[in-house]
């Protein structure tokens, strides 16, 4: 592989055309003698994707998942980081498990793999897990979550926040309040009423990031709350973040997308935690996510086993997978609809997560000279028609089955090295 080569003609945030020249892994301003050339005509290049909610499912459901299955669907679809959530088995809770994780990413070396650990013990929300371990850890843990379950004790949530507060944590928070969502299949409304199925309440959701922010802005620490999917929510962080509280917010693709009208084909590909809610919370994400009040796209993908999905509703597994179709969404909704510009998704989709996620020494940086060539290409012309058997996650339960995206990422590079390449690109490098 060269490990010199340049990107000509490329357009640098969707700004300005660019040539983007990388030898020895770093950004340069001129090409070497010899470097390879790329035609870059029509592409825009990004900083590396980073994905703070990610389901890796291992260790424990590697038929779902695998590091190296959800690393190769990252890749293809333009991130360079991700964040791997807790809720496997064991749960990641101790220094041990989370250091199993980032290893494993490291060997892979497709993305920079981040552990994010539990909360609890368990994720059984009745005591602190090893927080401070895992952050003294070779993972460098510096994110806590239970997703998949709500720290609904605030008493625990307030020690959690006063301890990850030391080495300059943050508490992440599946805000669901349990009580209000048993049994709960989607979102409560006239479809869930018309379809018979148990409906969520917006109220499950936004009573506990209401809680939160205020015990973040109690104790002087940092929350950020998953999966933001109402407007009441909306509400709450714009409020919270207006009185100076240490409050990020993240909002899904598939929330910024599709409705609960969805759900009236009872297919199982449109279940997810939390559910799909109405077309007026979708504006209110869309234009959220626009004006900053919600920080980041995160894709929540959530892999799962054919016989979890292919089955009738009720029985079916909460979730859907994200990392490959994300691009496409967010240019469908955002940038051709002129609520963003690429320079934005930048903003949204790389530098803010990394800074999240303390990782920002090494991902979501400019693209200029003297930092690593860590970046994506995005063809935003390369229309196509989402092919479930053409995923590369081990999983196929993606709600855009079917449906045309108008945009996707060709060429992933990590520190100079290719990690996903368009077949257009693959003899460049070979």
């Amino acid at each position: 592989m060269s490990t010199a080569f340049v990107v000509k003609g490329v357009s640098l945030y969707g700004d300005t055309t660019a040539d983007i020249a990388v030898t020895d892994g770093v950004l340069v301003d001129d090409a070497a003698a010899g470097a390879t050339v790329i035609d870059g005509s029509g592409l825009v290049v990004l900083p590396g994707l980073v994905d703070l909610h990610t389901h890796l499912r291992e260790p424990g459901r590697e038929d779902t998942e695998t590091i190296e299955t959800g690393s190769r669907a990252a890749a293809r679809g333009g991130w360079t980081a991700v964040h791997a959530m807790a809720n496997t088995n064991p749960v990641a809770d101790t220094a041990g498990v989370v250091e199993q994780v980032w290893s494993r990413g490291q060997e892979i070396g497709l993305v920079d793999v981040y552990p994010v650990g539990a909360v609890t013990v368990g994720l059984r929300g009745d005591q602190l897990s090893e927080m401070g371990a895992m952050a003294q850890s070779r993972a460098r843990v510096r994110l806590f979550s239970d997703d998949g379950k709500c720290v609904s004790d605030p008493v625990l949530m307030r020690r959690a926040l006063e301890y990850v507060k030391g080495f300059g944590g943050a508490v992440i928070q599946h805000a669901q309040d349990p009580r209000l969502t048993e049994g709960a299949q989607m979102h409560e409304g006239e479809v869930s009423a018309a379809l018979g199925l148990a409906g969520w309440p917006a109220v499950a959701e936004e009573s506990i990031v209401a809680r939160d922010v205020l015990l973040a802005g109690h104790v002087g620490s940092r929350i950020h709350v998953q999966h933001v999917s109402t407007a009441g929510s909306v509400d709450i962080v714009r409020w919270a973040k207006a009185r100076g509280i240490a409050v990020t917010a993240e909002v899904t693709p598939h929330h910024l997308s599709l409705t609960h009208e969805e759900a009236r084909s009872y297919d199982p590909r449109f279940k997810v935690n939390p559910p799909l809610r109405t077309s007026e919370d979708v504006q209110a994400l869309r234009d959220a996510l626009a004006d900053g009040t919600i920080d980041i796209v995160a894709t929540d993908h959530a892999p799962h086993a054919i016989e979890d999905k292919d089955c009738e509703w009720a029985s079916a597994a909460f979730g859907m997978v994200g990392l490959e179709t994300a691009v496409g969404v967010i240019q469908q909704v955002m940038v051709d609809t002129g609520r963003m510009t690429w320079r934005d998704v930048a903003r949204v989709m790389s530098e803010v997560p990394a800074r999240i996620g303390s990782v920002d020494h090494v991902h979501g940086r400019p693209l200029r000279a003297g930092e690593s060539a860590t970046f994506t290409l995005i063809d935003p012309q390369a229309a196509y028609v989402v092919d479930p058997a053409d995923l590369a996650s081990r999983s196929r339960n993606t709600p855009y089955a079917g449906r045309t995206l108008p945009g996707r990422a060709v060429a992933t590079f990590l520190r100079g090295t290719p990690t996903y390449l368009d077949p257009r690109f693959e003899g460049a490098f070979a």
